[in-house]
C-alpha cells in the first residue's frame, strides 16, 4: 500500500520526514515515548495519554491487528502516533480490523517510516516538548505557527476531558465490598480488578464532591490514573483531602498517587521525559522485593519534600532506575498509592498484590468498626 508523505516538527525545530499513518490530517501534542513491545492498542486508549504524541519504540506497530477487547476506554486517547514500521497486514485470528482501518475509524493522525531511535534519543537528551504531525501541510513556517499556539503540558488540566460525564455503577449490588472511584481518566482493567475481587463499584466524575461520593456508602475509596498536570488540579486535591477525612481505606494509582501526595502537602514536579513502558523495575521497601512494572507518567512526587515531612508520608516504593518515588503511605491514615500501573499485568503479576492489599485494608477497617 502506497502511503502519502508526512512530517513531524518538534518545538525546538527538529524535523523528521516519513509516511502518513491513519487519517490524513494534522495533529499536535506533547511528544513522549513508550518502550513496550506489545499492547499498542491498550496504550492508544489509555486516558493518561490524552493530548500526547506517542512514539512507539517497538519496530512493528499493527502486526497483530486490533480488537475491541484490547481497549482501556471507549476511544483512542493519544493525540498522534509516531512509529517505525506501520504494519497494515496482520496475523491474529482474534483481530477485527487492521491498524490502518482502526486509526482511520478513530480519526487519528500518525507518521511512520521515521527513525524512532533518533527521536527517542532526542527526547531523552532535550526533554519532552510539543510537536506537530501533518500529512497535509508541509510548509514549515505554517507548521511552526500552529505549533507555537499549543499549550505546554506543564500547568495543563486534562482530566475533565476524559472523565465520565455521569456517575455509573458496575458489578453486583450485593457484592461483599463497595468501592467508590474518582475517575480522573481511569482504565477499564482497574475496574475489572475491583470486580474480580467481589466489589460493587461506582465511578464518579472527576469534579464530584465528597458528599456525593460518600452517599454511595463505600467501604473503600479509589483515585484513578489520568492525564495532565496534578499541580493544575486543586479541585481533585480538595476532594482527596475530604476523602482522607473519612478515615476509610484509600488507594491511588498514577495521577491518583500524585493527587494523594498533594493532598497531604507534598508537591509534584514535571519530569524531564517521564516514565512510559512495561519494564520499569521498582523496589518495595516494605518487603524488600522488586517488581517489574508498567508506567505512564510525566510528573513525579517530590522526594525532597517527603524527606522533610516523614511525619506525614512514608515512602513504600522506589524506582530502581532513577530512585524516583513510586509509592507512599499516609502516616496515621488507611491510605496508600503507587505511581505505576498494577492492573497492566507487568511481570506479569508482580504488582497485582496491591489490589489485594486494598481489599485487606477494607476488611481490617470493617473488623475494627464491627
Amino acid at each position: 500500500m502506497s502511503q502519502p508523505r508526512a512530517i513531524l516538527l518538534l518545538a525546538d525545530g527538529t524535523t523528521f520526514h516519513g509516511k502518513a499513518a491513519g487519517k490524513i490530517g494534522t495533529t499536535t501534542g506533547e511528544i513522549c515515548f513508550n518502550t513496550g513491545m506489545t499492547g499498542y492498542q491498550e496504550v492508544f486508549t489509555d486516558p493518561s495519554y490524552y493530548g500526547q504524541l506517542l512514539v512507539t519504540t517497538n519496530a512493528h506497530i499493527g502486526n497483530y491487528g486490533t480488537t475491541s477487547v484490547d481497549t482501556e476506554s471507549g476511544s483512542i486517547k493519544i493525540a498522534g502516533l509516531i512509529c517505525k514500521n506501520f504494519t497494515v497486514p496482520y496475523s491474529r485470528h482474534l483481530a477485527e480490523a487492521s491498524i490502518q482501518d482502526y486509526l482511520e475509524g478513530e480519526g487519528l493522525v500518525g507518521i511512520s517510516d521515521v527513525d524512532t531511535r533518533a527521536i527517542v534519543r532526542h527526547i531523552r537528551t532535550r526533554g519532552a516538548m510539543n510537536g506537530i504531525i501533518s500529512s497535509e501541510i508541509f510548509d514549515l513556517a505554517e507548521l511552526k505557527r500552529r505549533l507555537d499556539a499549543v499549550p505546554n503540558m506543564d500547568g495543563l488540566e486534562l482530566s475533565s476531558f476524559v472523565t465520565t460525564p455521569e456517575a455509573y455503577t458496575l458489578g453486583n449490588p450485593d457484592a461483599t465490598y463497595r468501592v467508590a472511584v474518582l475517575d480522573l481518566g481511569t482504565k477499564q482493567n482497574i475496574l475489572r480488578n475491583f470486580l474480580k475481587r467481589d466489589c460493587y463499584v461506582k465511578v464518579f466524575p472527576a469534579k464530584s464532591s465528597v458528599e456525593d461520593i460518600m452517599a454511595f456508602l463505600p467501604d473503600g475509596l479509589f483515585i484513578s490514573n489520568g492525564p495532565g498536570d496534578p499541580g493544575a488540579m486543586d479541585y481533585a486535591v480538595t476532594t482527596a483531602q475530604g476523602m482522607l477525612d473519612q478515615e476509610k481505606p484509600l488507594f491511588g494509582i498514577c495521577l491518583g498517587h500524585q493527587i494523594l501526595a498533594r493532598a497531604v502537602g507534598i508537591p509534584t514536579y514535571k519530569m524531564h521525559h517521564g516514565h512510559r513502558g512495561i519494564n520499569h523495575p521498582v523496589k518495595n521497601l516494605i518487603t524488600g522485593k522488586s517488581e517489574i512494572t508498567s508506567q505512564n507518567h510525566g510528573f513525579g512526587v517530590s522526594p525532597e519534600a517527603i524527606a522533610q515531612n516523614l511525619d506525614r508520608v512514608e515512602i513504600t516504593h522506589r524506582n530502581l532506575n532513577d530512585d524516583t518515588i513510586e509509592g507512599i503511605r499516609v502516616v496515621g491514615k488507611p491510605a496508600f498509592s503507587v505511581q505505576y500501573h498494577p492492573e497492566a499485568s507487568p511481570g506479569p503479576h508482580d504488582a497485582a498484590y496491591l489490589f489485594d492489599q486494598f481489599i485487606d485494608l477494607i476488611k481490617e477497617h470493617q473488623a475494627v468498626r464491627a
